[in-house]
């Protein structure tokens, strides 16, 4: 199984559903929550360029925010990536 990150926050409905969305396909995840720990909001837009939550990465790979994490979906790729 791959190893998925997500870059989080508590109020971020967007967040939310990326991790409904991993957990309804079986992925398990680590969340890191901007919010909680400033520190880690640099490490996220470092790695990410962004500044926006949530931010996901699938096996180190940048995936993007929740709208490319869905368009994975709908590509018919996330599985596979997940089952990596």
């Amino acid at each position: 199984m791959a190893k998925v990150l997500l870059y989080t926050t508590a109020t971020c409905p967007y967040c939310t559903r990326a991790l409904r969305l991993l957990t309804r396909k079986g992925a398990t995840y680590e969340e890191i929550r901007v919010d909680a720990d400033p520190r880690q909001r640099e490490i996220m837009v470092a790695r990410s360029g962004r500044e926006t939550v949530p931010q996901i990465f699938i096996d180190d790979a940048h995936v993007g925010g929740y709208d490319d994490l869905v368009e994975l979906d709908m590509a018919g790729e996330l599985e596979s990536r997940l089952a990596r």
